[in-house]
Formats: C-alpha cells, structure tokens, sequence
C-alpha cells in the first residue's frame, strides 16, 4: 500500500507561507527527530531556496530518539550551506529558549536592532511548531493536539520589541515519492489515520524493529524474534496484551488493537529512543530506489 496524505487545506496554506517568507529572514524547519529526511517536506526546501533564506533545522523529539542517530543527521545536515541543525525537545521550555539566539546567528544583518529579526516556523503535521510557539511566547497562543493538521491558519506574534515570530500549519507535498517514507511517517503519526491502515503500518515498524532494535521489542514484549517478521511482531503483541476477539467459530487475535499498542508504545517512547532512520539508511533506501528505476 502506498501511503498519500494531502487534505484540501494545505494548498491554501503553502500558497500563504510563500507570501510570509517573502517577509521572512530565518526559517525554521521542525522536523521529527526520529526520521529527519522522511519529515522533511521538499516543498519547504524548494520555498526557502527561490527566497534564499536560511534555515534552522530543529531535529524535535530529541529525547525520543537514538542519540547515535541523532548525532549523526546533525553533522549531515550542518554540512550543507545555510543551514543550522539542533537537537531539541519542544517540551523542554530550557531548549525553546535557543531558539532565536540561534536564529540570529543565521541572519546577521538583523543584528543592528533597527529592524526585527523575522523567524518563520514551517513543518509537516505534529512534529511540535505549535509546541515551539507556546514555549517560545511562554504561554498558550497556539492549539496544540495529538492528532495531525490542528493548526488550520498562520499566527504571527512579537517576541520582543527586535523579533516576530510566524507558526504555520503543517504541511505536506503532493505525493510521497517512497513507500518507506510514508509508513515512517504514518508509525510516527504525521499522517491522518484515515489515510492508512493501522495493522499494515504496525507490521512496517515491527519489521523495522526487528532489524534495528531486536533487544528493544524482545524486553517490552518478551518477543522471540528468532524466523519472526512484521505481522509476527504485531501477533506476539496480540498475544502478550491479551487482544482477542470472540467470533461466531471461536476466538483471533485482534491485530487491529494490538498494532495501536505497538504503535502507541513507539510513539510515546515506551520502547526506548528509537530512529527510523539514519543518514547511511536514507542512503542505501534512495539508491536501491535508483537501482530500481533503472
């Protein structure tokens, strides 16, 4: 199944983030710190580039994910010209509070203080922007939810008399170029669940997992991994949780409810600090990609 995710409301929304970065000296990409590629919208790249504005890359939900990983996608992305890239935790106020210091380093020509310094967060859906926004202005200006797409329209506020601030809703591009992305993004809950199937994106993470993280799946489960695959993962988690369904003939296991606890339990960091990807994963993913095009 290939996952595809663009509601109605994001055409809108990216035409009216091209108008603000007109206006805009810094922008600010939240990305999920777990699958920094696959929550980077190309879009986003294509607007900052035609502006030539700078980006901060903020890998968020630092704390969720393998420091090993996240150390290595921050020497990969301060490499590139123009960029800036953090680990942080939005939910972490100390760590909200870098933000524009950081910001100013990457727009040095606003440090006279004759005009504001004008930051521009952008993102794909629940990565944390809104979260950013209420920490930075510490206190509640912007809805902050568990599900993708909460924020609907831009707010724009003043950090101060020297800086401004924009949050935008979150967006995401047309078409899912890989398959892979997509369920990453979907296991990480960027997409709205009526777009995906719970029960084939489980059995995606487990496969991942069982790759990645054996050790992790075997002390929350007490899985054996061993001739295991995906579905097995979201069967022994089935049988673990007690998720059984009666039927006319008996009982089954109810995959659906067990590949929400899988998914649950990676999302909010019961199984440990997990990355779905690295720089050398991406690597191999996008060349197997061409291989296969060819």
């Amino acid at each position: 199944m290939s996952i595809q995710w663009f509601p109605g409301h994001m055409t809108s929304a990216r035409k009216k983030a091209a108008e603000t970065m007109a206006q805009t000296d810094v922008v600010i990409e939240v990305l999920d710190a777990r699958l920094p590629e696959a929550s980077s919208n190309p879009m986003i790249r294509e607007l900052r580039l035609a502006r030539q504005r700078p980006c901060l890359k903020l890998l968020n939900k630092a704390d969720l994910a393998d420091p090993e990983a996240t150390r290595a996608w921050l020497d990969f992305y301060n490499a590139q010209p123009g960029v800036k890239a953090v680990a942080i935790s939005c939910k972490k106020p100390g760590d909200a509070t870098r933000v524009p210091a950081l910001c100013k380093t990457l727009a040095p020509h606003r440090k006279d203080g004759i005009k504001p310094l004008r930051m521009l967060i952008m993102g794909i859906p629940n990565v944390g922007k809104s979260t950013l926004m209420n920490a930075l202005l510490k206190r509640r200006v912007a809805a902050v939810g568990d599900e993708p797409a909460v924020t609907k329209s831009q707010l724009s506020q003043d950090l101060g008399p020297t800086m401004s601030i924009t949050d935008t809703p979150g967006l995401m591009w047309p078409k899912i170029a890989h398959d892979s992305d997509g369920y990453m993004l979907a296991a990480s809950h960027a997409i709205g669940r009526n777009a995906v199937i719970d029960s084939e994106v489980a059995a995606f993470l487990g496969a991942l997992l069982l790759e990645r993280y054996p050790g992790l799946l075997a002390a929350r489960y007490q899985l054996d991994e061993a001739g295991a695959d995906g579905i097995g993962v979201v069967e022994a988690v089935a049988r673990k949780r007690g998720c059984i369904t009666r039927t006319r003939h008996g009982s089954e296991l109810d995959l659906e409810k067990a590949a929400m606890i899988l998914l649950t339990d990676y999302r909010d960091g019961r199984l440990g600090r997990i990355s779905l990807e690295t720089p050398a994963s991406r690597s191999a993913m996008l060349a197997q990609a061409i291989a296969e095009e060819s």
